[in-house]
């Protein structure tokens, strides 16, 4: 119930009510609503400020999150570079340099995308530099990967031919050390045993008994396997590829015959005296690329250093050839 109000007025020394005119009533209740609307305002406007509501507090958490997440993602990142970076170093100083290829340049390696903005999408976000950057990195990194993958596949390919290679090419002595009488001629200017005239000897004589086992210094394919060459009797040649070719001669017989393939160390023939022999050894040549070259620097494969200096010392010799 409203109280009444009364006013004492002193003419009449008596109490007059207060009668509260309508429009004033109207005018101070708009007055009230407006105050308590502009207050409510004040209020939610400050509380949104300082106040998160539930959804609120969960997106926060959301982005946080996310954020936590792109920092281990970009530490995932350096940790695969520093991975990378410790192969493509031995990419370039080891592998790609044993086997003749060039090194990749480091600009090629963290080459960068061109032409158009590949990041677009993500701009216009309250992280969009953090977002950007580490797809950035990862983009660099992936492309990183592609290059090293390819280098490695290139040097795979190399690998395998240079392992082509080393098996190929004439290695071991035709003849095994404990089968040997004696080296008796080396390569170089010898007394041939027929004449007595001074020649050039363009092979290297291993004194063996008749029948001594005979063997492929390298892999290769067998083109020729017969006694029609002047002087060299039955004789096998070996073509190793590489413009390497082996030939034996003088030999007792065969184990091979024409195209057939062969493995270093095979058994091909046996230490005979046909052709044009003083006594049964091997007469053993190398042929690069059509010429004939000194057989002593092809014996890496199975003498020590100890053998392979004293066969040295022993093929320098200037004495009579066997052939």
């Amino acid at each position: 119930m409203a109280k009444v109000k009364y006013h004492y007025d002193p003419e009449t020394l008596s109490y007059r009510k207060i009668e509260r005119k309508k429009g004033k009533t109207v005018t101070y209740g708009f007055i009230f609503l407006l105050a308590s609307s502009l207050f409510g305002f004040l209020f939610v406007f400050i509380a949104s400020q300082y106040i998160q509501s539930p959804r609120e507090r969960a997106l926060k958490r959301e982005l946080s999150n996310m954020e936590l997440q792109y920092q281990l993602l970009n530490k995932r990142v350096d940790n695969a570079f520093a991975a990378l970076e410790s192969v493509e170093e031995r990419d370039n100083s080891i592998y790609r340099l044993y086997f003749e290829a060039n090194p990749i340049p480091q600009e090629q390696r963290r080459a960068g995308f061109g032409g158009v903005n590949r990041y677009k999408k993500y701009e216009g976000y309250d992280n969009s530099e953090l977002i950007i950057e580490s797809n950035k990195r990862l983009d660099k990194l992936q492309k990183a990967v592609v290059v090293q993958s390819r280098s490695l596949d290139e040097i795979a390919v190399l690998a395998e031919d240079k392992e082509k290679f080393l098996s190929s090419i004439p290695a071991i002595q035709p003849v095994r050390n404990k089968d040997l009488k004696r080296m008796a001629s080396g390569y170089g200017y010898r007394t041939d045993p027929f004449t007595k005239v001074r020649k050039f000897h363009f092979g290297m004589d291993f004194t063996s008994p008749r029948g001594t086992p005979v063997y492929a210094t390298g892999d290769g394919v067998v083109i020729r396997a017969d006694n029609n060459a002047t002087g060299y009797g039955n004789h096998i040649r070996i073509d190793h590829g590489y413009g390497y070719m082996s030939l034996y001669a003088h030999l007792y017989k065969y184990e091979v015959r024409s195209n057939q393939k062969v493995k270093r160390g095979d058994l091909i023939g046996y230490v005979g005296s046909t052709g044009r022999s003083e006594a049964p050894h091997l007469h053993y040549e190398i042929f690069k690329d059509e010429e004939r070259i000194n057989p002593i620097n092809f014996y890496y494969g199975n003498l020590t250093a100890e053998e392979y200096a004293r066969l040295l010392q022993k093929a320098s010799l200037e004495n009579q050839s066997l052939d």
